[in-house]
């Protein structure tokens, strides 16, 4: 018997058997499978993906934060992920609302995901719960504001020392 290549619709196939309306808004943008799943089961999802012996998704390529403030739920979670064996890439978005951006983290999988974790921390304001060290990892400890975020302005608007004139603003 010949041996199935993996492909993005059979690893699609695979998560939407064991997961069903867990996955939805699957596309695939420069063929890279992407799906969006909730809070709940998101763990679940990558755990699958990292046990299964066929899909083997072992490679944590990162994980990130995104602020879509005229949406619902507002802030997301995006995590890439990576089966070597295959050489198959998958996009899991999660999305949380503002009022509570809490999520389970996923240092218990891959010990790579404590600093990734901690940057989308930092700059979202996401808490992964049970993380062992969620603390500021690039920003100052008593910042309180998380500057990712799209209500803080991307320039301080006090700032003398540009003149936009010079640059055609």
């Amino acid at each position: 018997m010949a041996e199935v290549k993996m492909n993005n619709q059979a690893v699609l196939d695979k998560l939407q058997l064991k997961f069903a309306d867990a996955i939805f808004n699957v596309s695939e943008p420069h063929d890279m499978l992407t799906l969006t799943t909730t809070k709940d089961k998101v763990i679940d999802v990558i755990q699958f993906l990292y046990n299964d012996e066929e899909l083997k998704f072992r490679f944590l390529t990162d994980i990130c934060g995104v602020h879509y403030p005229e949406q619902e739920l507002a802030l997301g979670v995006i995590y890439h992920l990576h089966s070597l064996t295959n050489n198959i890439r998958i996009r899991i978005k999660v999305f949380l609302p503002e009022s509570t951006p809490r999520i389970k983290t996923l240092t218990g999988l891959f010990l790579g995901a404590n600093w990734m974790e901690r940057e989308t921390y930092d700059f979202f304001g996401i808490i992964f719960e049970g993380h062992p060290d969620l603390r500021r990892i690039l920003n100052v400890d008593d910042m309180v504001a998380f500057p990712m975020r799209k209500e803080f302005p991307l320039e301080d608007p006090n700032r003398t020392d540009k003149n936009d004139d010079y640059f055609g603003r």
